[in-house]
């Protein structure tokens, strides 16, 4: 007679694939560093809250006026060393006019706000995969610029101390500046490195690039924070040095983001399952599951 087809018990355990629940990797830290659909509700509370806490902090540190003034100071020499000292230049010929620097003082005062909540929004729409990465990669950045905020206090440009420069809300008596008119004292105006308009404007603008689909909305991406520096130095709000303080800030974001889900938020997959419907594996086009199938493995007769 000739061999038995029945499968022994042992064999059939070593066929099965192992359950999810006996995955030892399935633990409760890799649940949280594996994205997940994200929760409409929660997202608006966190996102509140967040911008609530950060305006707290950087409005509580102390403002230490003669110290942020030295620091401005010691920065303009620097620059003027290594000839890259042309902000009051800029103030001064986009100063003379008019319809411009009321353009650039709004654009200051809102886009700020409106192109990242935006951003925040089509990534929660569009890239629900990708979203919690790359928010943390902006809430990264904006916690260790508050640090920055509290070691290293810095006047603007339109506070210096005989610097000639102008302040172009309180010149055009145009609203939106928390660090002019009334609104000053609401408002930490000491707080210039890093900046945050760079830094949330290059978050901005490298997502869109990145994740966009449409040429000339890429191309837009690119162009934003571009402007945004332009504006910041024209309302003489920050030096360069300021934007180069945003960028790297925005750089130990994406390394903590890279660090926490192992990899960069946009090579995380487009789309993620609802929450208990097959756990936290990737369902994505974009996806390594989308575009190779696991064989199957069964016992053999």
């Amino acid at each position: 007679m000739g061999e038995t087809t029945v499968t022994k018990p042992e064999g059939m355990e070593a066929a099965l694939p192992d359950p999810v629940a006996a995955d030892p990797g399935r633990g409760p830290l890799r649940r949280l560093r594996t994205p997940h659909r994200p929760r409409f509700w929660f997202e608006i509370l966190l996102i509140a809250v967040s911008y609530w806490t950060y305006s707290l902090v950087r409005n509580a540190v102390p403002e230490q006026k003669a110290e942020a003034l030295r620091n401005a100071d010691w920065i303009w020499r620097a620059e003027h060393h290594v000839g890259i000292a042309v902000e009051e230049s800029v103030n001064h010929a986009v100063n003379s006019v008019h319809w411009l620097i009321v353009g650039m003082n709004y654009y200051y005062a809102t886009l700020h706000f409106i192109v990242t909540l935006s951003v925040l929004v089509w990534l929660y729409r569009r890239h629900p995969g990708r979203y919690a990465a790359t928010r943390l990669v902006l809430f990264a950045t904006t916690a260790v610029a508050l640090v920055g905020y509290y070691v290293y206090p810095l006047a603007p440009p339109r506070l210096m101390n005989g610097g000639g420069f102008i302040d172009t809300v309180m010149v055009h008596q145009t609203w939106g500046s928390m660090a002019s008119g009334d609104l000053k004292h609401m408002s930490n105006q000491y707080a210039a490195m890093p900046s945050m308009h760079i830094g949330w404007s290059v978050w901005c603008g490298l997502t869109i690039f990145a994740l966009a689909s449409v040429p000339w909305v890429r191309v837009l991406g690119l162009l934003y924070p571009a402007l945004t520096l332009v504006v910041i130095v024209a309302t003489a709000n920050h030096f360069w040095l300021d934007a180069v303080g945003g960028v790297l800030c925005l750089a130990f974001g994406f390394t903590a983001a890279r660090l926490w889900y192992g990899r960069q938020p946009y090579a995380l997959p487009r789309t993620v399952p609802p929450r208990g419907r097959g756990g936290a594996r990737e369902r994505d086009e974009d996806g390594p599951a989308a575009r190779t199938g696991s064989p199957q493995r069964s016992a053999a007769p």
